[in-house]
């Protein structure tokens, strides 16, 4: 009976160190699984399209009929490991509007590609080492309507290219930070000899003679060299209801130092459902080298520099993927 007493012993005491060894091999192996389904890069989709309508019909008061339609697409690629972060996005906008009486006409257009790269030197700071890169234009013509003879811009006239190093301060990145960069690259592109020509964009004119002949070619690139302040802060007003505000003031060293040009985004999204939503949003830029046009007896009359200012409502469908 002793015999059989230590052999069942000795029996159970193995097959408890195998369970106990067995335990600890899988629990290796999760946490080996876990760290390897941590994935250094994000990438995001949203694709939105927002529509607007008019129909009249005998209706007293008047009107006309017209609609709208706002598509966007942006795709952002994130990149975080350690300190370090890459965050990197393209914007996509096109916007139209028919009226009853009138042609097509371009309501927005945007291509906007950024990259920003930033470096924590410890988790605690809230301070990053930051570099940045954007740029800036559009797809189609543009026109100062009714006149559809002579575009004002078209691709890469202009296109702006931003580039600077500096810091970035944010405690929660994400949602709000603050970009400091004394040290930034502008560059005003204009690959359009008539546009170039005529100084469009605050590119340096062509030199003509007395009979308007060109004797030097308009400027393509005008480069720039100044400091850029960024501010950016998103938050939830109500359920359902995001705010986003980004603002980018730049003044060059050079040519107009104190001069400061202004880009200012507002944005408050109302979120029906995963799908729906209504947008308002504000954009206000005001650039010394941008020539406005006010409509005077239907001809379109030069201003010179002032605030321009667009306003979007809209309803429409959001998809993420």
């Amino acid at each position: 009976m002793r015999v059989i007493f230590l052999l069942a012993t000795l029996c159970f005491s193995v097959h408890s160190f195998a369970q106990q060894n067995t335990i600890t091999v899988k629990s290796e192996q999760d946490s080996i699984v876990a760290k390897d389904s941590i994935k250094p890069w994000t990438i995001k989709n949203k694709a939105g399209l927002d529509l607007s309508e008019v129909t009249f019909v005998n209706w007293n008061a008047g009107g006309s009929n017209s609609i709208s339609a706002l598509t966007s697409f942006v795709t952002a690629a994130d990149f975080k490991k350690n300190n370090l972060t890459w965050k990197n996005k393209v914007l996509i906008r096109l916007g139209a509007n028919k009226q009853e009486a009138q042609k097509l006409r371009k309501t927005d257009d945007v291509l906007e590609i950024s990259s920003k790269m930033g470096y924590q030197k410890d988790t605690v700071s809230n301070w990053y080492y930051s570099a940045r890169f954007n740029f800036k234009s559009q797809f189609l013509y543009g026109y100062s309507y009714p006149n559809r003879d002579n575009p004002i811009s078209k691709f890469m006239a202009p296109g702006y290219t931003f580039l600077g190093a500096g810091a970035e301060y944010g405690k929660n990145i994400d949602k709000m930070s603050l970009y400091l960069s004394p040290l930034t690259y502008k560059g005003t592109i204009v690959l359009d000899d008539k546009l170039a020509d005529s100084g469009a964009y605050g590119v340096e004119p062509a030199v003509k003679d007395e009979q308007g002949n060109v004797i030097k070619d308009g400027q393509r690139v005008r480069s720039e060299l100044g400091i850029l302040i960024t501010s950016s802060y998103e938050t939830n007003l109500f359920q359902n209801i995001d705010f986003k505000s980004l603002i980018e003031l730049y003044t060059d060293y050079v040519n107009s130092f104190g001069n400061v040009d202004i880009n200012w985004e507002l944005l408050v999204n109302f979120k029906v459902n995963d799908h729906v939503r209504t947008a308002l949003g504000s954009h206000i830029i005001y650039d010394d080298d941008i020539s406005t046009f006010k409509e005077v007896d239907g001809m379109q009359v030069e201003q010179g520099p002032k605030m321009q200012w667009k306003q979007i409502l809209g309803v429409g469908v959001v998809f993420d993927f």
